[in-house]
């Protein structure tokens, strides 16, 4: 063999390795359940400079879909009290962008934690769990390019399927809803872990909104439906929902147009969320009264499933205010209350 037929055959199969090879690097497009799995296993095989778990906190409902959970950190493990963090996406099948800002928040944390003070003081002193798909199954059935509609925001196809931020406890009102499965892995996680700050990725708008989002008592009065419904932490909600705003190059100025084109107009790009529009069984409401986990609710796109080529300009304006709100859990005060004798902590205390 010659040495043009050596290069030839050697050139041949490094284009075949370089098809095949895994690559760390996350492309911008829209990753399906297998795709998704696939992307986080290489991310925990192929990460060195960062601890990594991947874990699943239960399965979707109608297709038994693992509902998949990234936790980066790197915090030593002998270390105590330290803040855990989650983000929940695509809690709406049809609201898509999350799950993709997820994946490349994910890939941002590990490519700058020696590049960027601000990511490494993150993750030296929080755990970060991303649940990049609480839906599954709706995403399955939902459609890319429909920015408007329904169709797939439930957790499924047939008549049985649940709106998913409609499906907790209330508190104030009794919820009837079949609890899905999906909602019931979502409250064992919570119970299990203590989180003190959290988000869930929406579309369809462009708004920071915070709790209550129901009402103890609900308002027939047209001129009084955009009266807020506080939190005993209103001020500390509008806080953490301006760092988001603030952050995001958009969030302050637009104004999607709805199907019946209205044009909702939110001041400083942050609201309440009954002061929106009021509903029974959030699952930010269900974190705070709950839990005592400050959870706001991102609406990041104003279409709710647009195609690939969006998504660069999307991350563009996502990235640094997931990082800054993320940032938001290293402040306040934290302490532990000890049981007089044993000198344990007390779990729970009050």
């Amino acid at each position: 063999m010659n040495a043009f037929n050596l290069l030839s055959v050697l050139l041949f199969f490094f284009v075949i390795w370089l098809y095949f090879a895994p690559s760390d690097a996350l492309n911008f497009d829209y990753h399906n359940e297998a795709e998704l799995e696939v992307v986080l296993r290489n991310f925990t095989q192929t990460t060195k400079n960062i601890n990594t778990k991947l874990y699943s906190i239960g399965k979707s409902t109608f297709r038994r879909t693992p509902l998949w959970v990234m936790q980066l950190s790197s915090v030593d493990k002998s270390r105590k009290m330290v803040p855990n963090i989650k983000f929940v996406a695509n809690i709406h099948g049809n609201e898509a962008v999350g799950r993709e800002m997820l994946l490349h928040f994910m890939e941002y944390l590990r490519d700058n934690y020696e590049k960027d003070n601000l990511v490494k003081c993150l993750l030296d002193n929080s755990n970060i769990h991303l649940l990049p798909c609480m839906n599954p199954d709706g995403f399955n059935v939902s459609i890319m390019g429909q920015c408007a509609g329904d169709h797939g925001r439930k957790n499924g196809e047939n008549g049985e399927t649940e709106d998913l931020n409609r499906n907790f406890p209330d508190k104030y009102h009794e919820n009837r809803n079949p609890r899905q499965q999906e909602t019931n892995a979502l409250m064992k996680w919570m119970n299990d872990i203590p989180f003190i700050l959290s988000a869930g990725l929406h579309g369809g708008a462009m708004v920071a909104n915070y709790p209550y989002d129901t009402r103890e008592i609900e308002i027939s009065d047209d001129s009084k439906k955009k009266q807020p419904s506080e939190t005993p932490d209103g001020d500390v909600f509008i806080h953490l929902s301006s760092v988001y705003a603030s952050n995001h190059p958009q969030m302050k100025k637009i104004q999607c147009t709805t199907l019946n084109g209205n044009a909702p107009k939110f001041e400083n790009g942050i609201t309440n969320g009954a002061a929106w529009y009021s509903f029974q069984g959030g699952m930010q409401d269900y974190n705070y009264y709950k839990h005592g986990c400050m959870e706001v609710t991102l609406e990041i796109s104003c279409c709710k499933y647009p195609m690939p080529k969006e998504l660069p300009d999307l991350w563009e304006q996502n990235k640094k205010a997931l990082l800054m709100y993320s940032l938001e859990a290293l402040k306040g005060v934290s302490g532990q209350i000890l049981d007089d004798v044993s000198k344990k902590p007390i779990g729970n205390a009050i």
